[in-house]
């Protein structure tokens, strides 16, 4: 997936269950760990590669015995989300109580998810894997190739997959997990295809600084997203004053931010919330003076206050990125001695924020079948016994692949017919409790 977790999570569980005690696991890693291991920043600076948890996967994380190994002053749960029609101003509002939760929820049950950067939870699946032992970590190291084992007298490895590592050393795998991002050689090797196209769109992300806490305070972060023409914009609360900033744009777009100001950056950031596409459109133009451009717009512009994320007044140095946005999805996630899990497996729009807890819930499925085989005496490798790993994870991946790519479709057009019918479904959801909170239901884990 681009995220160490994967790997990691890929074992965690089975080294820590008894059935699978026995098991040899190893883990491969082209990064140096030891960076990850120490991974630490200051409180005021924050990594611009963050991910949003939903509470099945932090469950998932403290089952296997990680999260507690977080650093939890760099977690931050929100309770809302504003998210809005860019072109008609159609709002939602995600939150429990409105969605027939009712006030007698705790706080942990009033969460909608909890932000935090992506190395803040690798650091965490390793220091339990230190914890567990018995894994064998080849970091530094990468694969040069897999091929297929032979059949020698006494030992048939015709079979498995045989890992040819950049150290000279091989790894004869029973059942080889591939986490290895979108690119995916483990795929490549077992020969499985993977179906999808490019967005033309790159998802641009930042550290950013806010005016204040936010409008509910420390205790009551709220998280906004708008869709724009061009792509959905994001504010992701972080603890304190920070946000993480994730805005899917025309690639040119993207371009252009990259190259601005701090200060007309953070412009760029505030009328993405406030000002009209138009308007928007046009500052992208422009190669310098989005702060007084802004400025005199917003003169001119109505919107409310307390509706839109407190002003942007800062940008981390350095944490301005961007990578281009696709969709993929291999035709099985499974071969014969081969499981795909993560980005290997499916890669999605950003917009809806689910890719890593996608992976984890593959992760947290595989753990089971391997030890489900392992229960009834099965060899773990075969497709028969991993049958139950693709069936599950790939219908309710395929499902939501085809929701937020039709929803990114859906909000890129700017005019015409599709926009009004579009702005009374999104009022509608908003204005039923009970429907409303079914969809968020399944976008934490919890509906199935």
């Amino acid at each position: 997936m681009g995220l160490l977790g994967e790997p990691c999570l890929c074992w965690s569980v089975p080294e820590a269950s008894r059935a699978t005690s026995n098991l040899k696991v190893a883990l491969v890693e082209g990064q140096d760990l030891g960076r990850s291991r120490n991974w630490r920043l200051p409180p005021d600076q924050y990594s611009n590669r963050a991910s949003s948890l939903t509470p099945s996967s932090v469950r998932f994380l403290e089952e296997i015995g990680a999260w507690r190994h977080i650093q939890h002053a760099r977690v931050q749960p929100y309770t809302e989300m504003q998210v809005w029609d860019g072109v008609s101003d159609s709002r939602i509002s995600f939150d429990w109580p409105s969605a027939g939760g009712g006030p007698q929820r705790s706080p942990q049950q009033t969460t909608i998810a909890y932000m935090t950067e992506n190395l803040n939870i690798t650091s965490a699946l390793l220091a339990r894997l230190d914890e567990l032992g018995d894994v064998s970590m080849f970091d530094k190291t990468k694969v040069e190739g897999i091929e297929l084992g032979e059949d020698t007298e006494g030992l048939n490895l015709s079979s498995w997959p045989i890992v040819q590592l950049s150290s000279g050393q091989e790894i004869a795998a029973r059942l080889l997990v591939g986490a290895d991002g979108f690119n995916s050689p483990v795929r490549k090797f077992a020969g499985i295809g993977s179906r999808g196209w490019d967005y033309e769109r790159h998802g641009l992300v930042a550290t950013v600084k806010l005016e204040g806490n936010g409008w509910g305070g420390e205790e009551e972060k709220i998280a906004y997203q708008r869709f724009l023409p061009s792509g959905p914009v994001a504010l992701l609360a972080l603890p304190g004053n920070y946000s993480t900033l994730v805005w899917s744009t025309l690639p040119e777009y993207a371009a252009h931010l990259k190259k601005l100001s701090s200060a007309d950056f953070a412009a760029m950031v505030n009328a993405a919330f406030r000002l009209s596409p138009i308007d928007i459109s046009y500052m992208h133009t422009q190669p310098s003076g989005q702060v007084e451009e802004v400025a005199w717009r917003e003169q001119h512009t109505k919107f409310d206050v307390e509706k839109v994320p407190q002003r942007v007044i800062g940008v981390q140095e350095g944490s301005v990125a961007s990578f281009p946005l696709r969709m993929r999805h291999a035709d099985t996630y499974i071969g014969e001695r081969v499981a795909l899990v993560g980005d290997a497996a499916h890669t999605i729009h950003p917009l809806a924020g689910q890719g890593l807890n996608q992976g984890q819930g593959d992760v947290q499925s595989l753990a089971r079948t391997i030890e489900y085989a392992v229960e009834h005496g099965q060899d773990i490798g075969t497709q028969m016994s991993l049958e139950a790993y693709n069936s599950e994870r790939y219908n309710t991946n395929n499902r939501l692949l085809g929701v937020v790519d039709k929803l990114h479709k859906l909000y890129s057009v700017g005019s015409g017919p599709l926009v009004p019918l579009r702005s009374w479904g999104l009022s509608a959801v908003n204005a039923m409790g009970p429907l409303k909170g079914f969809f968020m239901k399944q976008a934490s884990g919890t509906g199935f």
